[in-house]
């Protein structure tokens, strides 16, 4: 009988019962097998009812007509495992329900996936955050090992001015094999004059080299130097210059746009500026929370409409920082209004956390980038196709911001397939932070952990 089972526990459920492939393509027939995690759950050795039903065609008793109740008879195999194979259509979560005789014996969930999906797994990051190199409360490494301990796949340091502390991550762990993607990044805000003032906050997610780094009169250069290997990934990253050839070259870019008189010309050339710098050096531009309350709403909202028309930049930081709602919940809703009003623009969410343990931002908002590789390049591109949605994690029930396809897909997978990785991920966490205290073994527990997400990747989605 085909019952609603919504409430199920479904933690219980992946903790008893292996199903997979859980994500697989639209079109193809598919085999998925059930495998019982324990004696407690074991299947006897007899004939079970299994039925599929898809979510889309509604329940059979109120749509008769529709294909919306698949039910098979299945027999456990020699390993205890049940099998059944099944051409999955459409994009969408389907319920796999296994009854014993009459009596209900549990709930799994498949989803399947268009074309365009099939290929690309979900990873899980946070696109800004900070260490003690600018206001965080954590070294670059440890803070590196406390986000993959929460279930991040990647993340890039992006503190205040600086580029360097990000290089400083990615050089802690490049003696051990890790799964964690730790990409380039900072916050750019370059120097202000009487008459060139810009307050706007701008993430270079993934650049190649250093937008703070151009100029020398910013900490990156001062503490650093104008070495290219503290300010850059590649060994030619342009010059450096001085404040006054920036605002000269600024105000000459300026010339170029069309700026209603109600925005600040300076402050909204300089942004489209380092905008344009970021995606010159590779990089994902991100529009970092115009709705933050710092006293008084951070961007005015006359220069955030003149922003959200033009779009210079990359990406837009929906989800932020902030635990209050006005914050997040602003941004959803002028978000949700503007793809009212035709417009498309790549949304991300992230944690601006400056204490990665225990603050009230540590780990309130994610990114989850569907992408064929957990790396840089594909992972900035991946974003720049749409292939993302952000996630608030202010409350224990996440929410979800972006394309109605991808917030269906991540609501299935926080259900059904990050309680299981994020238990990898904990484990990883666990040993970089060991292995940067220098704690003996870690790095061989790196080296035995090394290759689990992969292979559970492989395991889960059908490619």
């Amino acid at each position: 009988m085909f019952t609603n089972k919504l409430e199920l526990s479904y933690s219980n459920e992946l903790h008893n019962y292996d199903i997979f492939p859980k994500v697989v393509r639209a079109g193809k027939s598919t085999e998925i097998t059930i495998r019982p995690l324990g004696l407690h759950a074991a299947f006897k050795d007899e004939e079970y009812n299994l039925s599929v039903h898809p979510m889309d065609e509604g329940t059979p008793w109120d749509y008769p007509d529709r294909p919306n109740d698949f039910t098979y008879e299945a027999v456990p195999g020699a390993d205890g495992c049940i099998r059944f194979s099944f051409e999955f259509f459409g994009e969408q979560e389907y319920y796999i329900r296994v009854n014993d005789g009459a009596r209900f014996r549990l709930q799994l969930s498949v989803f399947s996936v268009f074309e365009d999906l099939a290929g690309r797994y979900p990873f899980r990051g946070d696109l800004h955050m900070h260490t003690t190199r600018s206001d965080g409360s954590q070294a670059p490494a440890i803070v590196s090992a406390n986000y993959r301990k929460t279930g991040y796949d990647f993340f890039a340091i992006t503190d205040h001015e600086r580029y360097y502390p990000s290089l400083e991550a990615i050089a802690a762990y490049r003696e051990v094999p890790i799964e964690f993607t730790i990409v380039p990044g900072e916050e750019v805000h370059l120097p202000k004059g009487l008459d060139h003032t810009n307050d706007v906050h701008i993430v270079n997610f993934g650049g190649e080299y250093s937008i703070n780094g151009l100029v020398r009169d910013l900490p990156q250069i001062k503490e650093q130097g104008e070495d290219a290997a503290r300010r850059s990934i590649i060994p030619n990253p342009p010059a450096v210059m001085d404040k006054e050839e920036l605002w000269a070259i600024v105000d000459e870019y300026a010339k170029t746009l069309t700026i209603p008189e109600s925005v600040e010309r300076y402050a909204y050339a300089e942004c489209c500026w380092i905008f344009e710098q970021i995606k010159k050096a590779g990089g994902l531009g991100i529009f970092c929370h115009p709705f933050w309350i710092s006293d008084v709403f951070q961007v005015p909202p006359s220069f955030y409409e003149h922003m959200m028309e033009t779009h210079p930049f990359g990406a837009y930081e929906v989800l932020g920082g902030e635990s209050n709602y006005e914050q997040n919940g602003f941004q959803t809703a002028a978000y949700y209004e503007d793809r009212a009003k035709g417009r498309r623009y790549p949304v991300v969410g992230s944690t601006d956390s400056h204490d990665s343990v225990n603050s009230r931002n540590s780990h309130v908002c994610s990114t989850i980038v569907f992408s064929p590789k957990n790396e840089r390049r594909a992972l900035i591109q991946s974003v720049q196709d749409f292939y993302s949605v952000a996630v608030d994690t202010i409350d224990e029930m996440p929410r979800y911001v972006g394309e109605m396809r991808f917030v269906r897909y991540a609501c299935f997978l926080e259900k059904n397939f990050f309680p299981l990785h994020d238990e990898l991920c904990f484990e990883e966490g666990r040993a970089m932070k060991d292995y940067v205290c220098g704690v003996p073994g870690a790095k061989e527990t790196l080296e035995f952990l090394s290759g689990r997400m992969k292979r559970q990747r492989e395991k889960y989605f059908a490619w």
